[in-house]
């Protein structure tokens, strides 16, 4: 380790300090680039792709522009912009959507007769209600005013969304298969998706008075949640095509009642926009017609496919609250980039839920029945339009939105006698994915049994290994600076405690710390260190927690009300990539809440010698640390693995800034291991961890002061 950061973890969502001319003029300019974006949006459409619709569902691209507009006309400037003249008349009953009180509209299914007006006179219209919206917000509106505008801004977001929904399901329809736009971006691949575990208890779900929401993520109240498990990433291509090739389509216990009857009149035998070509599945896309990338996720898949997927693969779709809950733990990947991710839960009011009198009202109150959630975001969301307290929805049968497959399922399986089984566990179900990718993988957690804990504890006091002597250094070096920002009665809550060596640098220098929460995987590490603390520090509160601290953890109840002082040495944050390091440190900061701080240490990058003897000690003790997981396997889940068929193998990969420890096959062999078999090829590595080196300026953190060495 050589460098250390005091980090101060402070949020507040409530709009401060701005002057009225500022909220303002923030308010007219992203009413201009929303209005803008829209139309941006339908550059690439011919005047003729403009007018077309394609099914009842979906509305002509002319029909959004001029329907997002009339929302400005009908519900600010007809009743806040005195004298205010109507561009037209007709145009309320034309491009009114659904608000009864309103007036008569245009029949939804018939949006697409309207050859008239035309697009010039649509365009026009815009215009005119652009010019009088920015006179409008310039004024000096009321609050009020300011959040119908923010409701309309919103609206047009969704409308961005749609538009293109409805684009690519007009382009499926035709023959030969347009492309919207070639460079459109495509969805990103990564690891095999992983069970994350969730203890339940009382959580607080929907959206805070502080920022805007719509009325339906309204009002924040307690649920009470079950223990449960998710997925952290969603369901890929390659696996819906297993679930294809299983029958999924074609046998009848997989599916709800009116799912299987949809199935058949419908003759549903792949997702939306799923062609089959002779070389394989293709798929249309706003990039055009596609060949089906096995790695991607799914999307385009109604609640029933889902439902009907995660019967299949034995488990289920997650609750919202629960994917609130996650999501918020920082557990999920693929959150808001990829596709909305349905959920088990219908479309009901949160209790206390009251909409408004006025026609706003209509906005989302009169839809809650019939529907189902979705949570999260898609490629086609706009960017900040989503939230972890959106609460979108759709009929179960619906599918050309960007829907996917987010599984969860109740905590581990148990055998005839009660008792939960090796297979079902955590580290057997991430062994049988990380030993059946491409690339096979290994999350560096388990290293830290009691024999590995151990190990590393070798490792620590090698001469080749300088991150724990040199971060020690630092911490004694600098505890006075860093006691002196520690207020009276704080909690220090440690992440990766081990045996919490370096922790009692920061006691000795802080004995204003009341409390403190090592967290380790390792039970027998843990109650170790524990019982020493107690012994050694009569006066301090030490309760431990025995968990994986990347997971959703509770703090004690004896550490509520007070300051938090998070403790994350040993360039740990390393070991995460970039991404992992960022969900990691905000569900940090969920977890200390406001006004905590973090402590954490990170290791600069140095010449590579030094990097690769710190990894590949002449005594081999690194060798038998990295060897230790599979003895592991062994133990736990009946492997047979030979550790002298396998080569320890440390690395600097550059290009990343990393070192990488792998365990490499000396020959063909096969290898079994949690009920499953599994080949390596000679020389295939099997990658067991990551060590990312940093700069002072590449942190992945902004913090309040940096030292290095």
């Amino acid at each position: 380790m050589a460098g250390w950061a005091l980090l101060g973890v402070r949020t507040n969502f409530a709009r401060r300090g701005l002057r009225v001319s500022d909220a303002t003029d923030e308010l007219s300019d992203r009413y201009v680039r929303a209005r803008h974006q829209t139309e941006a949006l339908v550059k690439p459409l011919s005047s003729e792709d403009m007018v077309v619709q394609s099914m009842q569902d979906a509305s002509p691209a002319k029909w959004h522009l001029a329907h997002t507009t009339w929302f400005f006309e009908a519900f600010l400037l007809s009743v806040h912009s005195p004298g205010y003249r109507v561009f037209d008349p007709d145009y309320n009953f034309l491009f009114n959507s659904y608000y009864e009180a309103l007036g008569p509209r245009q029949p939804r299914a018939q949006r697409g007769l309207l050859t008239r007006p035309g697009s010039i006179e649509v365009m026009a219209y815009r215009r005119y209600v652009d010019d009088h919206m920015r006179k409008l917000l310039q004024s000096g509106i009321s609050a009020g005013t300011e959040d119908l505008a923010r409701l309309g801004l919103a609206h047009e977001e969704q409308h961005q969304e749609l538009l293109l929904m409805d684009v690519l399901h007009l382009f499926s329809r035709s023959p030969t298969k347009p492309i919207y736009d070639k460079e459109w971006p495509v969805d990103a691949i990564g690891h095999r998706a992983r069970f994350q575990g969730m203890s339940g208890g009382p959580f607080e779900l929907g959206a805070t008075a502080a920022s805007f929401a719509f009325d339906n993520e309204h009002p924040r109240h307690t649920t009470w949640l079950q223990p449960f498990e998710i997925s952290d990433r969603l369901v890929t291509n390659g696996e819906w095509i297993t679930f294809m090739a299983d029958g999924g389509y074609v046998r009848p216990e997989l599916w709800l009642s009116d799912g299987w009857t949809l199935v058949q009149s419908e003759s549903w035998t792949a997702p939306l926009y799923w062609v089959q070509t002779p070389d394989g599945w293709s798929q249309m896309t706003l990039r055009g017609l596609r060949p089906v990338k096995m790695d991607a996720p799914v999307t385009h898949v109604s609640y029933y496919e889902a439902a009907a997927y995660a019967h299949w693969a034995s488990a289920r779709l997650p609750t919202e609250a629960e994917w609130e809950c996650a999501a918020r733990a920082g557990l999920l990947e693929q959150v808001e980039d990829v596709a909305w991710q349905w959920t088990q839960s219908a479309y009901s009011p949160y209790p206390g839920f009251r909409p408004a009198e006025n026609a706003a009202g209509e906005y989302n109150g009169k839809f809650m029945v019939g529907q189902m959630v979705l949570r999260g975001g898609a490629s086609v969301t706009p960017a900040h339009h989503s939230r972890l307290t959106y609460r979108n929805f759709y009929r179960p049968e619906q599918r050309w939105m960007f829907s996917g497959v987010r599984l969860a399922r109740d905590p581990t399986r148990s055998n005839e006698s009660g008792e939960p089984t090796a297979a079902d566990s955590d580290f057997a179900v991430d062994v049988v994915a990380g030993l059946s990718a491409r690339e096979k993988t290994l999350p560096p957690k388990y290293f830290y049994d009691a024999a590995g804990s151990e190990l590393f504890e070798a490792i620590s006091r090698t001469h080749e290994y300088y991150p724990t002597r040199v971060e020690t250094a630092l911490l004694q070096q600098f505890a006075p600076e860093i006691a002196a920002g520690i207020p009276e009665g704080a909690v220090l809550v440690e992440f990766g405690s081990g045996a919490s060596d370096k922790t009692r640098v920061i006691l000795d220098a802080a004995p204003q710390i009341a409390a403190y929460v090592p967290i380790d995987i390792s039970e027998d590490a843990l109650a170790r260190a524990a019982a020493a603390l107690a012994r050694d520090y009569p006066k301090l509160l030490v309760v431990p927690v025995a968990e994986d601290f990347t997971g959703a953890i509770r703090l004690p109840a004896a550490t509520q009300g007070r300051v938090k002082v998070g403790f994350f040495p040993g360039s740990t944050i390393g070991n995460f990539t970039p991404a992992e390091a960022l969900r990691f440190l905000r569900s940090v900061r969920q977890l200390l809440g406001d006004g905590s701080l973090l402590l954490i240490g990170a290791d600069l990058a140095k010449d590579e010698a030094t990097l690769v003897a710190a990894y590949d000690d002449v005594k081999g003790i690194t060798a038998r640390f990295n060897k230790n997981l599979l003895a592991r396997i062994n133990r736990e889940l009946s492997g047979d693995f030979d550790l002298d068929a396998f080569e320890h193998l440390a690395v600097w990969n550059a290009e990343l800034s990393r070192m990488e420890m792998h365990l490499v096959s000396r020959a063909n062999q096969i290898v079994n291991a949690a009920t499953h078999t599994f080949a390596f090829k000679a020389g295939e590595r099997l990658h067991t961890e990551n060590s990312h080196k940093f700069t002072t300026n590449r942190l992945p953190i902004s913090p309040r002061k940096r030292v290095g060495w």
